[in-house]
């Protein structure tokens, strides 16, 4: 059973991998069921705005408009048609260096950033010693709300070290997140999630096992 879920987890440290933890089978949760918060357009939309990777103006061109409805709800499938995609590569190669042999396994991923329309363009500026901005404008339909996926997809596999994509240790977890930290020693998807609960029971496991030695003669 699928169910929605109120919070999101964006502790995968780079756009495309939180994308991949946008569906979850949390450890403590009950038996079969898991959270998926790309379940129809609305809430695809909601995750959008969430993780940064569109705009809440962006997002208002499409929420409540009878029209863009069915539209969405077939973007929201097609999102975690990628999504799959995007688990089954990294399944393949997270964890070690890419090299060029995985060229034509990027084959859907450039069908997909083909369909993009962009286009520049200048306006004043909001910060900065600047006046003006040379800014990207995108041409918005609800097939393109993937697109600033599609991109961080292609930066993490572009421009990140693949043996820094890691899966988190904690028993049954199976967030994922890229490792920036200095030393590249990260094991939890954070410690509120999976870190202080793996110290608690190794802190119960020392216990025990300090009760079962026999006394000291």
């Amino acid at each position: 059973m699928t169910t929605s879920h109120a919070t999101p987890y964006f502790v995968g440290d780079h756009l495309a991998l939180d994308f991949l933890n946008s569906r979850v089978a949390p450890a403590n949760a009950p038996a079969g069921e898991s959270f998926d918060w790309l379940g129809n357009g609305a809430q695809l939309l909601d995750w959008l705005v969430d993780s940064g990777a569109v705009d809440v103006s962006v997002a208002r061109q499409f929420r409540g408009k009878k029209d863009t409805v069915a539209g969405l709800d077939e973007v929201a499938r097609q999102a975690r048609e990628l999504r799959d995609w995007l688990a089954d590569f990294l399944g393949r190669h997270a964890g070690r260096r890419l090299g060029r042999d995985v060229a034509a396994e990027l084959a859907p991923l450039n069908k997909l950033l083909a369909r993009d329309d962009t286009y520049r363009a200048i306006e004043a500026a909001t910060s900065g010693a600047s006046a003006l901005d040379w800014c990207q404008r995108r041409r918005w339909t609800p097939e393109r709300l993937l697109m600033p996926i599609a991109e961080a997809i292609g930066d993490l596999v572009c421009r990140c070290d693949f043996r820094l994509v890691r899966t988190c240790e904690g028993a049954d977890c199976i967030l994922m997140f890229y490792d920036r930290t200095k030393a590249h020693a990260r094991r939890w998807c954070s410690m509120a999630l999976c870190g202080n609960r793996a110290k608690a029971a190794a802190h119960r496991a020392r216990h025990r096992l300090k009760e079962d030695r026999p006394p000291a003669r």
